[in-house]
């Protein structure tokens, strides 16, 4: 009989144990996750940030380069697919998108030495930079903590406790293939 009891003892001993590992490695990935979810919310803090400084930018080059329609329509279009993107690869195509446009405004901007020599235009260009900058820190921040929350989505045991609780492998943030491409710049076509 007591062979019996400390057999029991025994089993509720290791029940529980596994019960408080489970809740340790359940708790973990709510935590990482959360990590991801917060490194996320930091990107669209600072692409929301760039979508909202972007009209201020083309309204000062349409004043200068109101002939350069193309151009100033396509960071307007890829601005509103940005501001449009639901996921992170959406995301990361669209803010492709608008860098590739950015970069051909600033190609029509160097026609422009007045627009170059504007106070206005100079503060935007500024803060747009060190938004890029703060971006590509959210977006690497945000790859980090994926990066971990994944490792543990995919090794033992987590694997087992993450697909009992849910918890799927997340998305990285990464650039359009596009992106590598340089851009296309016409000087001998419209404008002037």
């Amino acid at each position: 009989m007591k062979k019996g009891y400390m057999v029991l003892g025994i089993i509720a001993v290791v029940i529980v144990a596994l019960g408080i590992m489970w809740m340790s490695s359940y708790n973990s990935f709510v935590n990482l996750e959360e990590n991801v979810d917060q490194s996320y919310a930091q990107i669209e803090n600072q692409l929301q940030r760039r979508l909202d400084l972007i009209p201020n930018l083309v309204n000062t080059v349409k004043g200068y380069a109101s002939h350069e329609k193309e151009v100033i329509a396509s960071v307007s279009d890829a601005r509103a697919r940005l501001a449009g993107a639901n996921t992170p690869a959406e995301e990361a195509t669209a803010n492709a998108e608008l860098s590739n446009a950015l970069s051909r405004l600033l190609v029509v901007v160097e026609n422009y030495p007045n627009l170059k020599a504007d106070q206005q235009f100079t503060q935007l260009m500024d803060e747009l930079s060190g938004t890029e900058n703060r971006i590509a820190v959210a977006r690497k921040d945000y790859n980090d903590q994926v990066a971990e929350y994944n490792k543990k989505v995919k090794r033992f045991p987590g694997s087992i406790i993450a697909g009992f609780g849910g918890f799927d492998e997340k998305e990285y943030f990464q650039a359009d293939p596009k992106a590598q491409e340089a851009p296309q710049v016409d000087f001998g076509g419209n404008g002037g």
